[in-house]
């Protein structure tokens, strides 16, 4: 009796992987239309926009085929679509085509006329590289892209609210890590992976500092942990540099506090990581700015405060 459950239970299995297998998915660089009948007369049930996932159902010819489409996160139509500007992975180069798609639809998002929602088609388009063409050079940066407009979008929202400008991070609501820690597991050890832990900074920093120096005494070390794992990451100057202007900071808040001992350490410490920036990067902004501070610590001019 054991062997013939186990062997039913293994059956079953088998079924359900080879019909996992059978799904060919998809998603669309066009807002396409989707129809009741493979005939541009019959009904139209509604248009998929582009980076909506697709399950391809079956075909009628050449030009016509049948969808199973994600129209939002909720709602799921079946329909006839063209098959014009569907792309799978027996697309060529339909990794490529959709990161272009993506680029385009990212640009748009930046231009004062741009389309409108062109940020999260470029989100969804972004996303559907690496979900359909995992092995592609392209997937982790795709990945990537996807979740840092996903970030930036939620973040503007967070910083919009009332609790943004208070002192600790976990008094306000914070941004959805999931997106970024799903490239850090699925690309580890790659620039993509670093970048991502750098946003995920932003979720440990105060809203509002008050003058007061527990803030960017904290913020100051989270920095330069995060220069010290991640030295090859694209974001380690950076890094360094928040450090810098951190301690820069504090040089003056630790005054008001009456604690010219670790002023003087924060100057140290400031002077410190300016330096280290600017042999981090010599050539880029950071380090430029980098050069600022450092002058400004050398010479005592307060580099926070007054309105700065």
């Amino acid at each position: 009796m054991f062997r013939y459950c186990t062997a039913i239970l293994l059956f079953i299995f088998l079924c359900a992987a080879l019909a996992a297998a059978d799904i060919v998915r998809g998603t669309t660089i066009r807002v396409a239309p989707m129809y009741v009948d493979p005939d541009t007369s019959s009904a139209k049930l509604a248009d998929v926009d582009r980076g909506r996932e697709v399950v391809f159902l079956e075909s009628s010819g050449s030009d016509w085929v049948k969808v199973e489409a994600a129209l939002t996160e909720e709602r799921v139509v079946t329909g006839w679509m063209r098959n014009e500007g569907l792309i799978r992975a027996t697309t060529p180069d339909g990794d490529k085509i959709l990161f272009g798609e993506a680029v385009d639809s990212e640009d748009q998002a930046t231009r004062r006329n741009g389309r409108r929602d062109a940020a999260q088609d470029a989100m969804r388009l972004y996303a559907e590289v690496a979900e359909i063409f995992p092995q592609s050079p392209l997937a982790g940066e795709g990945m990537y892209r996807s979740a840092d407009i996903r970030w930036q979008i939620e973040k503007a929202d967070v910083m919009s609210l009332p609790s943004a400008k208070e002192q600790e991070p976990y008094m306000r609501q914070g941004m959805n890590e999931e997106y970024f820690k799903k490239v850090m597991k699925k690309f580890p050890n790659t620039k993509w992976a670093y970048l991502a832990a750098f946003h995920l900074i932003d979720n440990k920093l105060c809203g509002d500092w008050q003058g007061q120096s527990k803030c960017p005494q904290k913020e100051a070390e989270i920095y330069e942990n995060y220069a010290k794992q991640y030295p090859q990451s694209p974001a380690a100057a950076e890094a360094l540099y928040n450090a810098a202007y951190r301690w820069s900071a504090l040089i003056e808040i630790y005054k008001t506090e009456d604690n010219a001992k670790k002023s003087d350490e924060a100057k140290a410490k400031a002077i410190e990581f300016a330096q280290r920036t600017i042999a981090q990067a010599a050539q880029s902004d950071w380090a430029d700015r980098a050069q600022r501070l450092l002058y400004m610590a050398q010479q005592g001019i307060p580099a926070y405060g007054n309105g700065d």
